[in-house]
């Protein structure tokens, strides 16, 4: 395994700001009038995308050697208490985790810059998606 990655400079795991408006965007389901009978969400194709970043970097960070263990899963799993409201919520958002780890599972065997640079790049993405949330549904 390359040895590498952890010298890179990774944001630590309680300053990550996309990981809390996950989190906060829970609050979101909030938002909703009691008696709404759809299921979805406005916002649910930004909820999706980031499952899957979750997906892809939970899969990445432990093929680089980050040692996390299960902390993106459980990033995931405090999104789906938030925002799984019934069970076809919570098989959209567990189906685009899976997506998102096995399309990388299968691109990626070793930690390479390219498997680096794309964990960057989905933090980032997680980051401007969860953010663009909270400013779009306060």
């Amino acid at each position: 395994m390359d040895t590498r990655v952890s010298n890179m400079r990774y944001p630590s795991k309680g300053s990550l700001g996309f990981v809390l408006s996950i989190i906060a965007a829970g609050l979101l389901a909030g938002s909703m009038p009691a008696g709404a009978v759809s299921d979805s969400k406005p916002y649910d194709d930004k909820l999706l995308r980031i499952s899957e970043i979750l997906g892809a970097v939970h899969y990445l960070r432990e093929l680089c050697g980050a040692n996390e263990g299960q902390y993106w899963r459980d990033r995931m799993r405090d999104l789906m208490e938030a925002e799984g409201s019934s069970a076809l919520r919570r098989a959209r958002l567990t189906r685009a985790f899976n997506q998102g780890y096995r399309s990388y599972s299968r691109t990626y065997n070793t930690c390479s810059p390219s498997a680096q640079t794309a964990i960057t790049r989905f933090l980032s993405e997680g980051s401007e998606l969860s953010e663009g949330l909270l400013k779009s549904f306060p």
